[in-house]
């Protein structure tokens, strides 16, 4: 319940600072900035090191990466057949090709699911939702920034990429089973806590309702997809192809019906994609997600 009213109070905060006119509210390309840099870097430090490894983890992990992959097809080609801007299609693919797995999909999960939930949470999170967006989506937003960056630049741009360094060492402290100092785990964990009121605020600093705006109707396709579609790919990808009916599966579908990725639209804002419907994807997505997930965890029961 925490995270629910953290959630809404942050954007609220964001949306009282527009109206400030002393308020530098350009402030959200520094707070950006610092999520990316920082505290994304933290979290990776912190939980790649802790994951057990198995064949059956391939499930979870992989949804990410499915939908995702989903998404650059859908949109890099309906965009390409109706005209989009890249700006347009690169924004669309980040932010309704990655869930909200973490912040919004830890505490859910735990609701629905109990503790035991988390475990499968944080496969479909870290190792898949964290890294697409630490390395496809780095490419993506590089891909369809402005000036088409050459395949080398757009190699540079991934692995220099700072969570992504961060993962690659946290992936060789995995495999060489070694964790960070307890009182170093510490400060990740508090360095990482602030990646959803600083990345909310600057959502928040950035929303706007404009009912004139020529970006409503992506919008609808945009949440439709991640809301609605992704996670029925998935349900039928994994229940009625894999046969799969275990509760970690159950788990994964719910994962993939969250809310756009925070840190998707703060990529996509970082990099120039359409940064106003970048944040009406987080603005109006979370709240609208309640109802779909809702509808979603009644269709997982029943399998």
């Amino acid at each position: 319940m925490n995270n629910f009213i953290l959630i809404f109070f942050f954007l609220a905060l964001g949306l009282i600072l527009q109206r400030i006119k002393q308020f530098p509210t350009h402030i959200y390309k520094v707070l950006n900035k610092i999520v990316i840099y920082i505290c994304l870097p933290a979290i990776t430090l912190y939980h790649i090191p802790k994951i057990k490894w198995s064949n059956e983890l391939l499930f979870p992990i992989l949804a990410g990466w499915i939908a995702f992959l989903l998404a650059f097809i859908f949109f890099h080609f309906l965009g390409r057949r109706l005209g989009w801007s890249n700006k347009l299609i690169g924004c669309l693919i980040l932010t309704a090709g990655l869930s909200n797995s973490s912040f919004l999909g830890y505490p859910i999960i735990e609701a629905l699911f109990g503790k035991k939930g988390l475990e499968t949470a944080i496969l479909v999170d870290q190792p898949g939702t964290f890294v697409v967006v630490s390395t496809l989506g780095v490419f993506v937003a590089a891909f369809y920034s402005k000036g088409s960056p050459d395949g080398f630049s757009i190699f540079k741009k991934i692995i220099f990429f700072p969570p992504f360094i961060t993962f690659v060492v946290a992936c060789l402290l995995n495999v060489f089973q070694y964790d960070l100092e307890i009182n170093v785990q510490s400060v990740l964990l508090k360095v990482g806590s602030l990646v959803t009121p600083l990345a909310l605020l600057s959502v928040g600093l950035q929303l706007t309702f404009d009912q004139r705006s020529q970006h409503w109707k992506f919008l609808r396709l945009g949440l439709f997809f991640r809301l609605i579609l992704t996670p029925f790919v998935i349900l039928i990808l994994y229940v009625f192809i894999f046969n799969q009916h275990s509760e970690p599966i159950k788990i994964t579908i719910m994962e993939t019906a969250m809310a756009p990725m925070i840190t998707g639209a703060i990529l996509a804002s970082t990099y120039g994609l359409k940064p106003k419907l970048s944040s009406m994807m987080i603005g109006f997505g979370i709240p609208i997600s309640f109802v779909t997930l809702a509808i979603w965890y009644f269709v997982v029961s029943l399998i």
